[in-house]
Order: C-alpha cells, then sequence, then structure tokens
C-alpha cells in the first residue's frame, strides 16, 4: 500500500484537453511526508510506519507535537528508515486513490435532514409535518431496536471513499486533483491511499 498525507484546499474544475469536458475536482495540497516510526512484527506485532506532515512553527520542547497530522498506513512494501519522506511521486503512476477523512459537522438534525424521511401533509388539521412517527412497539419486544432511524448528531465521523480518479497531480507546487467532492472542510486533513 502506498499513502500520503493531504489538506483539502478546495474544489474547483479542469476543462478536458481531450474532449473539452468541464469535469470538478477537489484540490488537495500534500507536502512530503516525513517517516517517524517503523513498526515491525518482531517488535510491535505488525508490520507498518507512522507518517508525519504539516510541521508547526512553534512545539516546544515536545517533538511528539511538531507535526499537525499524524497517520499510521499498514501492509507496505518496499523496505523504509526513519527519517525517510514520502512524495507525491510515489503517487505518479496510479489511476485511482482511497480517500479517508472526518467528514463536515453538521450538529443536532432531524429526521428529514438526516435520514431522507418524506415530510407529512401541511393541511389543515395535520399535526405531522417534520415529526418521524411512530418508533414504539407492542408488549413484545416492549422496546425500540437497536439502529432506528431517529434524529440526532449528524456529520463528524469519519468516511472513506474508494476509486477516486486522480485528475492531474502537479508535484512541483505539491498539488493533487482528485474528480468530484471529498468528505472535509477547507484545510481538513485527508489520508490518501492506494490500496
Amino acid at each position: 500500500m502506498k499513502g500520503i498525507l493531504a489538506r483539502k484546499i478546495g474544489m474547483t474544475r479542469i476543462i478536458s484537453p481531450e474532449d473539452g469536458e468541464m469535469v470538478p475536482v477537489t484540490v488537495l495540497e500534500a507536502p512530503k511526508s516525513i517517516i517517524l516510526q517503523v513498526k515491525s512484527q518482531e517488535k510491535d506485532g505488525y508490520n507498518a510506519l507512522v507518517l508525519g506532515s504539516f510541521e508547526r512553527k512553534h512545539f516546544g520542547k515536545n517533538t511528539n507535537k511538531k507535526y499537525r497530522f499524524i497517520q499510521e498506513i499498514r501492509d507496505l512494501e518496499g523496505e523504509y528508515k526513519k527519517g525517510d519522506c514520502l512524495s507525491l511521486e510515489t503517487l505518479k503512476e496510479t489511476k485511482t486513490l482511497c480517500i479517508s477523512g472526518v467528514s463536515k459537522g453538521k450538529g443536532f438534525a432531524g429526521v428529514i435532514k438526516r435520514h431522507n424521511f418524506q415530510r407529512g401533509r401541511e393541511t389543515h388539521g395535520s399535526t405531522h409535518h417534520r415529526e418521524p412517527g411512530s418508533v414504539g412497539m407492542c408488549a413484545k419486544p416492549g422496546r425500540i431496536l437497536r439502529g432506528k432511524k431517529m434524529p440526532g448528531h449528524m456529520g463528524a465521523e469519519k468516511v472513506t471513499l474508494r476509486s477516486v480518479p486522480i485528475v492531474h497531480i502537479d508535484t512541483e507546487k505539491n498539488l493533487i486533483a482528485l474528480k468530484g467532492a471529498i468528505p472535509g472542510a477547507k484545510n481538513s486533513f485527508i489520508f490518501v491511499y492506494e490500496k
């Protein structure tokens, strides 16, 4: 598995030179990721790399807080050592990537926004406009089953997209453009990897 740490800059569009079609893209900034630790089967029980990126200007004496984004990668191919750098060059031959990030938080949301429920009638006398409807049960089992779609906290959860096409890579400016929208707000951190 190959991977790199990135930061979401925002969305734009690119006109395809082949057919002139307009392609919506999300642009990510992906500077070099530093290998902070190499985990091995003998010492840690599994093989992995701990990557750090986006160095802080002020971190004091605690070097663990030197990087703003730290992520672990498993299922590696090749030999690595502490202090090595991973850049966009490693993903240059790749056509599609997996994207993992935290989606935008929407706060407390009702069932219409959260689960796409249909609204009730707006006619005179109707008291059912945006409510979820009946949720209870009779004597057996006499409780609400786990997983019932109800109002609650929406968003701010880890989302992974697979097979996202790469539209353009600029290794000089450390930018990568991916087709379509990806999870997360602007300036949020995204883990980009090839599986």
